[in-house]
């Protein structure tokens, strides 16, 4: 009767342990990858959040601006933003409510001038924002910013009148 060689049951062993080490490495690199999508993921939501509170803050912007007569008038909801009911014939501030790219909800946080219109909108989502330097220099304001809550997309209020009362976050 034939003997195993010693050698011969090393050899399995080995295998088998090879094989274990391989699982375990892609195991480690799908893992990275995973995180990294995630990031990116995340970068690309931040990039679309700074599109989308751009484009609401140049439409109420406009609507301020487009105001007839000396008193001008912030926006009361977000929805006469896609049309003004000001004017006789179609005028448009934003082409369409844009929801946030956090959440995928229309609901936003409202920043509101004391006479109740909106001067500004931010992002409700939870989660702190990995862009935290080299904004644009109309949002200096959100470089540090620990949570997105603190990126507000405001109109200027250099040409709006003086306000009594303090801003109002809905």
């Amino acid at each position: 009767m034939a003997r195993p060689t010693p050698s011969g049951n090393r050899q399995q062993g080995f295998t088998l342990l090879v094989l274990l080490f391989l699982i375990a490495g892609f195991g480690v690199a799908l893992a990275a990858l995973g995180t990294l999508w995630g990031v990116l993921a995340q970068r690309d939501k931040e990039a679309e959040l700074l599109f989308v509170g751009d484009q609401y803050r140049r439409a109420i912007e406009s609507y301020f601006l487009a105001t007839p007569g000396k008193d001008k008038r912030y926006p009361p909801d977000l929805e006469t933003l896609l049309r003004d009911p000001r004017f006789p014939a179609t005028v448009r501030h934003l082409r369409r409510l844009y929801p946030d790219p956090f959440s995928g909800s229309l609901e936003w946080g409202l920043l509101r001038e004391p006479r109740g219109g909106i001067i500004g909108i931010f992002s409700t989502a939870p989660g702190t924002p990995y862009k935290m330097v080299g904004f644009p220099v109309l949002y200096e304001s959100f470089d540090g910013a620990t949570e997105y809550r603190g990126w507000v997309f405001a109109a200027p209020v250099e040409q709006a009148p003086k306000l009594s009362g303090e801003p109002i976050f809905d």
